[in-house]
C-alpha cells in the first residue's frame, strides 16, 4: 500500500521536477531581469550611485532624442526588408531542397553552413568583401567589362533551352523548362559559341570601363540618394544582405519540415486535373505552409528587431546614424564609450523595444489569423 502511494506521489511530482530547471531559468534570468529593467526605466541610474525615481522622464526624453528616432527608423526598415527577403528566400530554398535530386543531402548541408558559422566571423568576412577595393567592387567591375560576352551567353543559352524543350514537348517527351540534361547541353553549347565569336573579335570585354569604387560601409549615403533621410542607409543595406544570407537557411529548415507534412496525394490529384506547377504551388503549398509561415515571420521579426552583433561589429566602420538600431541604442546608452552609463534611458528603450515587438507579433497574428 505504501509502495503504491509513493509511486503515485512520484508520478504526480515528476512533471514539476522536470520543469523546475526551465522554470528557474525563466524566473531568474528573464523575469527578474525584466522586472529590474522596468524599474530602472523609471529611475536616473548610472551604475555608480543609488537609483533616483524620475517617473516617466526617461520615456519622454526618448521622444525628443534624435538618435533614438534614427534607431527606430533603421530598426523598422531593417525588420521589414530582412524579414520579407529571408521568408521568400527560405521558401524558395525549401522548395528546391524538397526535390528528389541526387546529392540533395550535400546541398542541404552546404546551404545550412552560414547558419552554423560564427556571426562575428561572417561579419568580418563581409566587411572585407565590401571594402572599397574588395571582392564585390572587383566582381562588379569585371561584370561591366564583360557584359557583352555575358549578354551573348545568356541570350544564346535561353534560345537553345527554349528551342530544345519545345522540340521535346512536340515529340510528346514531357520536359520541364529547367530539365537538367537539356540545360547543361544549352550551357555548354552557348559557352562554345561565345568563345568562337569572341575569338573572331565580334564581341569582347570593354577595357575602357573604370574600376568600380563604391563605398559600402564608411559612408552616410542612402539608397536611393534622392530619397535623403527617407532612403536606406547604404551600410545598413550591406548588413541587411549579410543578415538575410545567414538567417534564411534556418528558416529554410522550418519550411522544409512543413513541406514534408503536406500529403503527396494533393499534388497527384492536382496533376491529374491538369494543374500547372505554379497553380499547385499557389493553391496547395502556400496554404499548407500557413502556420509555418506565421512562425517564420514571427521569428524573423523578433530576430531582426533585436539585431545587435552585426551592427556593433560594423559600427566602427560606418557612421553611427547609418547603422544604429534600437538594440544598439540600448547598448550604447548602457555602456557608452568615455561617458557615464545612462541605465535609465537604456532601460526605457529596452522596454519600448519589447513592447513594440510584442505589438507587431499580435498585429501579425490578428491579420494573418494563423
Amino acid at each position: 500500500m505504501r509502495h503504491r502511494r509513493s509511486s503515485a506521489l512520484w508520478e504526480q511530482a515528476s512533471p514539476y521536477l522536470l520543469l523546475a530547471p526551465f522554470a528557474f531559468w525563466i524566473v531568474v534570468f528573464f523575469g527578474y531581469a525584466f522586472a529590474r529593467t522596468v524599474y530602472f526605466s523609471f529611475t536616473d541610474y548610472n551604475l555608480f550611485s543609488r537609483p533616483q525615481w524620475v517617473g516617466f522622464r526617461n520615456y519622454l526624453n526618448l521622444l525628443t532624442d534624435v538618435q533614438f528616432g534614427r534607431a527606430f527608423k533603421n530598426s523598422v526598415m531593417f525588420a521589414v526588408v530582412v524579414t520579407s527577403l529571408q521568408t521568400v528566400f527560405a521558401l524558395l530554398l525549401a522548395v528546391f531542397m524538397n526535390m528528389r535530386i541526387r546529392g540533395m543531402r550535400f546541398f542541404r548541408g552546404l546551404y545550412y553552413m552560414p547558419s552554423v558559422t560564427s556571426s562575428v566571423v561572417i561579419t568580418l568576412i563581409f566587411m572585407w568583401l565590401f571594402q572599397r577595393s574588395g571582392a564585390v567592387n572587383y566582381l562588379t567591375t569585371k561584370m561591366l567589362q564583360y557584359r557583352a560576352p555575358l549578354g551573348a551567353f545568356i541570350c544564346c543559352a535561353l534560345l537553345l533551352q527554349v528551342t530544345a524543350v519545345s522540340l521535346e514537348r512536340r515529340l510528346r517527351r514531357g520536359a520541364s523548362w529547367l530539365e537538367p540534361s537539356l540545360l547543361l547541353t544549352s550551357i555548354l553549347i552557348s559557352a562554345a559559341v561565345v568563345w568562337v565569336i569572341q575569338f573572331a573579335s565580334l564581341v569582347g570585354p570593354n577595357p575602357n570601363i573604370e574600376p568600380v569604387r563604391t563605398i559600402w560601409l564608411n559612408t552616410g549615403q542612402t539608397i536611393p540618394q534622392w530619397a535623403g533621410p527617407f532612403g536606406l542607409p547604404r551600410p545598413l543595406g550591406t548588413i541587411m544582405m549579410l543578415n538575410t544570407w545567414t538567417t534564411a537557411p534556418t528558416m529554410m529548415l522550418l519550411f522544409l519540415a512543413g513541406l514534408q507534412d503536406i500529403p503527396k496525394e494533393l499534388y497527384e490529384a492536382a496533376a491529374v486535373d491538369g494543374a500547372t506547377g505554379f497553380a499547385a504551388f499557389a493553391h496547395i503549398t502556400i496554404p499548407g505552409l500557413r502556420h509555418v509561415t506565421f512562425l517564420v515571420v514571427t521569428m524573423g521579426l523578433i530576430g531582426t528587431l533585436q539585431m545587435f552583433d552585426q551592427a556593433a561589429i560594423v559600427g566602427d566602420q560606418a557612421p553611427l546614424e547609418s547603422v544604429i538600431t534600437l538594440a544598439y541604442f540600448v547598448y550604447r546608452n548602457a555602456f557608452p564609450p568615455s561617458a557615464v552609463p545612462r541605465i535609465g534611458a537604456a532601460s526605457a528603450a529596452a522596454v519600448f523595444l519589447a513592447a513594440f515587438t510584442l505589438l507587431l507579433v499580435l498585429l501579425q497574428k490578428k491579420f494573418t489569423k494563423a
